[in-house]
């Protein structure tokens, strides 16, 4: 065995069961690897999509994703997916591939510092050096699963790859645990929450890592608490539970905050402000902040309590107590609902965005995942779509990138092959990464994506029209069309223009056994009203 297969089995004995990756003459000692013990390599259009992919692979398996590529451009096209897993905290673990050990350092062909660029996007940046390639791979493990999860990037040099192993499988030392909050800061917290009136519960990306989820509906429920969600954490309790107000700072922002600035106590669970910051929103409204850290806020915030520690536990002993009580009325919450919900679907004649997403919802069964991608698009989603079940919902909120949707939706349905899984992007977001869907192809997994085409980068539109400056750069096709392509790459597309001829079209890509691509043709004008009010 040499330790490129050293690696890939102690990969495999953690749980990983993809690595995401582009090819080198590097790459090759690795790919073998994988290829002689079972550990499938999964070829993107680009490294960047790997990234993406391997990111999503740890959310949903809660094990390290794994992606791979070579050195320089290679390593630099990876950096992007790499980013994305270090603000949106998923566990990772990417490898980039580099030259003979003698050769590191010299000015020869593609070769840069991969620690300097990896340094300040991962956990840990890590040199993989013969005779403690075990130990350094089992620290990597452990440090990517750690809370706060992120990840680690691992430097291979081609020689070590090849070199005979000389340690054996290690036993993977357990993941650092968080301390879990004191008996009298939990004590505070709900004496805090015993005060409050009207208090609302928000949930953030954090809660998407607890280890039972079913920890967060105990809570509200215990406590009759109203809660809403950040984009990230949506579906980690049903969205249409009758003390659900939904998705904040997204589409209809104004509304939400509203709602919001009428309670007396935020409760914050799990809330990470690489989403939002608390002070874009919160206003005067007190926070209570139950967390695995310490609330990240500007000082104009008024935080009256944190119980800061291990989260499940923290929400077992507040359920363990007496209740709380509030004067929240069931007929005022779902009054808002109905409200906001209205809002987001404003009439019009044409075919909207709204319109093709609540088509999607309909069809999608509940328990089916959805990934979509960034722009206008991905406001109107978060505060749109009603998410019913924990990992269903797949977007970067902390990161932000471009790119994301497609390779995120491949990558989940190779970790829940027995779901139905939807991609949702607009027209900028699959011209960057159209490529991916060759992917699909060659994986033969059912994937349909769905394209909003409205000819715009939408969102940067939008911000040029409120900002009352020229629209200027953000056409992406100046031509109107009356139908897309026979194909991208070999992948049956076709175009609609109603939701009902969606409907149709996404129920036959459904039971497909190979990705379809459908051009939803839009009128996204209502996202000026939508998108930021």
């Amino acid at each position: 065995m040499n330790n490129a297969e050293l690696i890939v089995q102690i990969l495999k004995k953690v749980g990983t069961t993809h690595g995401f990756g582009i090819p080198s003459g590097n790459v090759l000692p690795l790919m073998e690897a994988m290829r002689l013990h079972d550990l499938p390599f999964v070829l993107t259009a680009h490294e960047g999509s790997a990234g993406f992919a391997a990111d999503v692979m740890g959310r949903m398996l809660e094990v390290p994703g794994l992606c791979i590529a070579t050195l320089g451009p290679g390593a630099t096209n990876l950096a992007t997916g790499v980013g994305n897993a270090w603000l949106d905290r998923s566990p990772m673990i990417a490898i980039t591939c580099n030259l003979q050990t003698d050769q590191l350092g010299r000015r020869i062909q593609m070769y840069i510092d991969h620690h300097q660029l990896f340094r300040p996007i991962t956990k840990a940046t890590l040199p993989l050096r013969e005779g403690c390639v075990a130990a350094t791979v089992a620290e990597a493990v452990k440090i990517a699963m750690s809370e706060p999860r992120g990840p680690v990037h691992l430097d291979l040099p081609e020689d070590v790859a090849l070199a005979t192993a000389t340690e054996t499988i290690p036993e993977i030392p357990g993941f650092a645990p968080i301390e879990s909050a004191s008996s009298k800061s939990v004590n505070a917290g709900l004496e805090v929450m015993a005060m409050a009136r009207r208090p609302i519960a928000l949930f953030g990306s954090n809660s998407m890592r607890m280890r039972d989820p079913g920890l967060l509906l105990s809570f509200i429920e215990h406590h009759g608490l109203p809660f809403c969600t950040t984009t990230m954490a949506k579906g980690m309790i049903d969205e249409d539970h009758p003390l659900s107000i939904g998705c904040i700072e997204r589409g209809k922002r104004q509304l939400q905050r509203s709602f919001l600035h009428s309670s007396d106590l935020i409760v914050g669970v799990g809330y990470d402000t690489i989403e939002v910051e608390y002070e874009a929103w919160i206003g005067d409204t007190p926070l209570l902040q139950i967390d695995i850290e310490k609330a990240d806020v500007s000082a104009s915030v008024d935080v009256k309590g944190e119980v800061i520690g291990d989260l499940d536990n923290s929400l077992e002993q507040m359920v363990a107590m007496d209740p709380t009580s509030n004067v929240w009325g069931q007929d005022e919450i779902d009054g808002h609902r109905l409200k906001f919900h209205a809002a987001l679907r404003p009439s019009a004649t044409t075919f909207t965005p709204h319109e093709a997403i609540d088509v999607v919802r309909d069809i999608l069964p509940p328990e089916g995942i959805l990934t979509f991608d960034v722009g206008a698009h991905t406001h109107q989603i978060a505060s749109q779509w009603v998410a019913h079940f924990p990992k269903t919902f797949h977007i970067t909120n902390g990161w932000s990138s471009m790119g994301f949707g497609l390779p995120s939706a491949i990558a989940a349905k190779l970790a829940r092959p027995d779901l139905s899984v939807v991609c949702i992007l607009g027209d900028g977001c699959f011209q960057m990464t159209c490529g991916e869907m060759a992917t699909a192809k060659r994986l033969g997994i059912c994937l349909p994506v769905i394209v909003l085409d409205d000819r715009w980068l939408g969102l940067i539109r939008v911000k040029q029209q409120r900002r009352q400056l020229p629209v200027y750069g953000t056409a992406l096709q100046e031509e109107d069309y009356s139908e897309p392509p026979a194909h991208y790459f070999g992948v049956p597309a076709v175009g609609v223009r109603d939701a009902e001829a969606l409907r149709e079209k996404l129920s036959q890509a459904l039971e497909s056994k190979g990705p379809t691509v459908i051009e939803a043709i839009v009128d996204a004008e209502h996202y000026l009203d939508t998108v930021f009010d």
